[in-house]
């Protein structure tokens, strides 16, 4: 039989065995921890660099941009295709991309009720007022009617269609426009309403960057929702909105926008837009 004392000094070696083990698996395990840490740091150092490198050079890059194009914005005007064009589109081609920021201009709109006018800021819309400049030079908008008027829910007299023109109203009127589109600006998401009365803003067919050349000037506060560009504000003539309004329309559009053709007819003879003011 193993002796008291034999069995004393086993049980000391397997204790001083399991602290040996102990502490090597605890030195192990500190070893692995300051690794972790030191590789973590590491990375820490190198992802900050990379974030320093890329602010660094994007912030460079941002202000060669700036100060090589201050006071103007690149517009993008997108051509329709030939073959997707209808008749009522008037090709007079596509305004330069780059156009001023900066100023105010005055609409003015010559009627054969009289003249309207309104402030376009170019800080709001340079590539919308860009666009206006544009086809105004062209002569446009010249001898065409406002060919849609709406009385019930919202108030507002649309036009600009170059194919709205002549005698008497076609079916196809309201769907004429220039050969390019461009995205929309100045959105009054935060306004309410969104279109108060005295703004003019753009039509476009409900998609993202579909306006073209068709507008509308809002003669009472119209809940909207804020997807039509407001280019500006009407400075006179509202009175003579509010005459056409106050004549009614013919009921032409209610099955589809609403609204119809106005029955007291508003002849846009033509169209300018003063040069920039204090650009």
């Amino acid at each position: 039989m193993t002796s008291t004392r034999e069995r004393q000094r086993a049980a000391a070696r397997a204790r001083l065995e399991r602290e040996m083990a102990e502490r090597a698996t605890r030195a192990r395990k500190r070893r692995q921890t300051q690794a972790i840490v030191g590789a973590a740091a590491v990375l820490v150092l190198v992802v900050a660099g990379t974030v320093w490198l890329v602010t660094s050079l994007g912030g460079d890059e941002k202000k060669g941009t700036t100060a090589s194009t201050a006071g103007f914005s690149q517009c993008t005007y997108v051509e329709v295709p030939k073959d997707a064009r209808s008749k009522q589109i008037k090709d007079v081609g596509v305004p330069p991309n780059q156009q001023d920021n900066k100023g105010t201009q005055t609409m003015t709109i010559d009627t054969n009720l009289g003249p309207i006018t309104a402030t376009v800021n170019r800080a709001e819309v340079p590539c919308t007022a860009g666009s206006f400049t544009y086809l105004a030079s062209k002569n446009f908008f010249d001898n065409t009617k406002c060919h849609r008027l709406v009385t019930q829910g919202i108030k507002v007299l649309q036009c600009g269609d170059p194919s709205a023109t002549g005698k008497g109203w076609r079916e196809t009127d309201g769907t004429g426009g220039p050969s390019f589109n461009m995205p929309e600006e100045n959105l009054p998401t935060d306004e309410r309403p969104p279109y108060p009365e005295g703004v003019i803003a753009m039509a476009n067919s409900g998609q993202q960057g579909s306006t073209g050349s068709q507008f509308f000037i809002v003669y009472g506060d119209s809940q909207l929702d804020p997807n039509y560009t407001v280019v500006g504000t009407i400075t006179g003539g509202m009175d003579l909105v509010k005459q056409v309004a106050a004549a009614g329309d013919d009921g032409a559009f209610a099955q589809q926008a609403g609204g119809g053709h106005p029955k007291k007819e508003m002849v846009i003879n033509k169209l300018t837009m003063s040069a920039i003011q204090g650009g």
